[in-house]
């Protein structure tokens, strides 16, 4: 059976290091609502969208330059049955370098087509991972949820 998680890849002309900064720049492309630290292994952040999801992730990997996981301890999606969908999942930002650029493969896993929110939250993650964080690593500036 395929893996039907979300995920994303692209390139960039920047170094893996590079990149690994940016992600780790949570307010820099996925949201200025950001409280905790997301720097090293344990460290632990929330962010929040509105009253429409909060979640807590914990940093479980950690390899600069390679790779970061993201743990989500806890969730709310207000706008679905479910509230807790997230609570479990990771997600997981794999560097590798393609010949003088470096890719970036995003995957939420645990986030499949059977969860009520995978059409909403597939576009979110189009929209700050394919995105944002895209523009953030190339430019410089990224295009977060804004502080409330």
């Amino acid at each position: 059976m395929d893996n039907q998680d979300f995920s994303t890849t692209f390139l960039v002309d920047k170094t893996p290091m590079e990149v690994f900064d940016a992600i780790n720049n949570i307010g820099g492309w996925w949201t200025e609502n950001f409280e905790g630290e997301s720097q090293k292994l344990n460290d632990e952040y929330s962010v929040h969208f509105g009253d429409v999801h909060y979640s807590k992730q914990k940093l479980t990997e950690v390899i600069p330059g390679e790779k970061v996981v993201w743990f989500i301890i806890d969730s709310k999606l207000t706008f679905v049955e479910n509230q807790t969908e997230w609570t479990g999942t990771k997600l997981i930002f794999e560097i590798s370098k393609q010949g003088d650029k470096t890719q970036l493969h995003f995957t939420h896993q645990g986030l499949v087509p059977g969860f009520e929110c995978f059409n909403s939250c597939s576009k979110g993650w189009h929209r700050y991972a394919t995105h944002s964080l895209y523009s953030f690593i190339t430019t410089g500036k990224g295009m977060p949820a804004m502080k409330e």
